[in-house]
């Protein structure tokens, strides 16, 4: 078994905010797999299943994605060593990619609520890029990381996602 973890917010408002890049890129990946989402209220999250594969995106909002990520982890038994969690990152070039098998929470409050209810950094996350130094100054952090993306951002997503989609792939590959 493995888990797929997209962080965002949860509530329409939310759309295509740099903050909810975890569940836009597994909306993306389930449209092109033709996979279907089932809102699961009791275990706080909707989720999405492929094989031995479950995809989740918290429901919970994002600085307290811990408590729904460990919960999974223990109701189906999967070992962190096949989880996958998917963030934005404010100090990455828009549309870059870091993927690390493990390490700090890096000032993300979605990494690191989940470090805290799981109490250890071991797990892989890919961070994707949101920056955009401009605005970011602009609007200060907290406002940067709600705001949707730009026109020019919002046009380049496609061929960003289809990429982070072929990642999502070759990791649940690599540990087949």
């Amino acid at each position: 078994m493995k888990l797929i973890v997209g962080l965002g917010n949860p509530g329409n408002k939310y759309n295509f905010t740099r903050h909810n890049t975890g569940f836009l890129t597994l909306d993306f990946y389930f449209k092109l797999h033709d996979l279907k989402w089932t809102d699961r209220p009791k275990l706080n999250a909707i989720i999405g299943r492929e094989g031995d594969t479950f995809f989740i995106k918290p429901q919970n909002f994002y600085n307290d994605t811990g408590r729904v990520v460990r919960d999974y982890l223990h109701f189906y038994k999967i070992p962190i060593t096949d989880m996958l969690v998917i963030c934005d990152d404010f100090n990455l070039a828009f549309g870059t990619m870091r993927y690390r098998a493990a390490g700090s929470a890096g000032g993300n409050n979605g990494l690191k609520s989940i470090i805290e209810a799981l109490g250890t950094e071991e797990f892989a996350r890919l961070r994707v890029g949101t920056g955009n130094t401009e605005l970011r100054t602009k609007l200060g952090d907290v406002d940067f990381v709600l705001s949707k993306f730009t026109p020019e951002e919002k046009a380049q997503l496609p061929e960003i996602l289809q990429e982070i989609s072929g990642k999502i792939d070759d990791e649940l590959i690599k540990k087949n």
